[in-house]
């Protein structure tokens, strides 16, 4: 459900499609946070192989001379210290070399899989998240997920509820406005009645809140502080889902910087100032950072990188049992590499996510291999990825 135009003339300030709200704070609730980085990370980058023989070699210009070592074989980008910090802290777990079952190289298509959780582009129209959130329990009309966004992502839209939120550029109204339109609809519309109370009550727990209309790389922390203030709410929301472009890089890549460096280094604040804000709920939450592909192991001629397939995923969060990077590492040897080009996919990015679901939120492993993932009852979910 989303609100009109009249609703987001009436409120003012951002809109939010939440129903009357008297939220208190959340304790002990399971959180779930999805950052899907649109565009295909670079996974050599973000977390580069330094252990691995032909890592130099193919990498040439882009290899990372100042990484920040997690071990002998990985280290993370030197812009990625906050995600370092949780790493060191035990709650950070990189997985390296995975990928959807996808193994062509369209933004679209990819994308598609990555947030429908089917097996090829267009198998559903609906998300693996808005299944897997409508396997809880809830109380009547209530949303179980939230997007920072204008629009619900795919992997939220689905026959089960879901809320969006996005900073709006209208003026706030005055408040004899708002009480006049209020009036209005509680005379003639209870349903636009209810929708305006939510979205009221909802814009009041961000007012203020440093940046909430930033845009570029700026907006994910911004994002992150709004997201952070919805779900440490008792009747918040179960699950946020975060989206983030500016991963395409196909030419002046960089290294320590350049669009990649800046989109890491807002990427590596975002989270930190997610944990911040989270404050106590942060025990029970966890952060997933995906992205569609990765890229070619090898720059190309314009100092960048193109579509590839395997990338790396980020597991963060109170609840996940890090400190350690999780990989079936395939080499970068020609031999090695899909089509002599790419990082060749070793671990169903599925799979991680089916054994974080499941441990996290407690979906079946019917539900997982039969709503959530279609058709994928065969695929194992990952154990340990949380703590016990």
């Amino acid at each position: 459900m989303q609100l009109s135009r009249r609703l987001l003339l009436a409120a003012g300030g951002a809109a939010l499609s939440f129903p009357a709200l008297s939220w208190a704070q959340a304790g002990g609730a399971k959180k779930l946070v999805l950052v899907v980085l649109r565009g295909g990370l670079d996974g050599l980058a973000a977390l580069a192989p330094i252990g691995d023989p032909d890592y130099t070699r193919v990498r040439g210009r882009l290899a990372q001379a100042d990484a920040l070592a997690l071990n002998g074989m990985f280290a993370l980008h030197p812009r990625l210290p906050k995600f370092n910090a949780l790493y060191q802290a035990g709650e950070l777990l990189p997985v390296h070399a995975c990928a959807t079952p996808y193994r062509e190289r369209s933004h679209f298509d990819a994308q598609n899989v990555l947030e429908s959780g089917a097996a090829q582009p267009f198998g559903r129209d609906s998300g693996w998240l808005n299944a897997a959130l409508g396997t809880l329990s809830t109380s009547a009309g209530r949303e179980r997920g939230l997007a920072l966004s204008a629009q619900a992502p795919l992997v939220l839209r689905g026959p089960n509820a879901v809320a969006t939120w996005s900073p709006s550029a209208l003026p706030a109204p005055a408040s004899d406005t708002i009480a006049r339109v209020m009036d209005l609809y509680e005379r003639s519309d209870p349903a636009l009645a209810t929708a305006l109370h939510g979205a009221i009550a909802a814009n009041s727990l961000v007012d203020g809140a440093d940046g909430a209309g930033a845009r570029g790389p700026r907006a994910v922390s911004a994002l992150a502080r709004v997201a952070a203030t919805f779900l440490r709410q008792t009747d918040g929301p179960t699950a946020a889902v975060v989206e983030m472009s500016g991963w395409d890089t196909h030419a002046n890549q960089g290294l320590e910087q350049g669009p990649l460096a800046r989109n890491l280094g807002a990427l590596d604040d975002g989270l930190d100032t997610l944990k911040t804000e989270l404050g106590p709920a942060w025990r029970d939450t966890l952060v997933v950072i995906i992205t569609e592909f990765g890229r070619t192991a090898a720059p190309n001629g314009a100092g960048g990188t193109d579509h590839g397939t395997a990338a790396a995923a980020f597991l963060a969060g109170g609840v996940v049992a890090g400190g350690r990077v999780l990989s079936d590492w395939p080499g970068l040897s020609a031999g090695a590499l899909l089509e002599r080009r790419d990082l060749r996919p070793t671990t169903d990015l599925r799979a991680v996510l089916k054994g974080a679901l499941a441990d996290h939120l407690r979906v079946s492993s019917a539900a997982l291999g039969r709503d959530v993932f279609p058709d994928s009852a065969a695929l194992a979910p990952i154990q340990g990825l949380l703590r016990a």
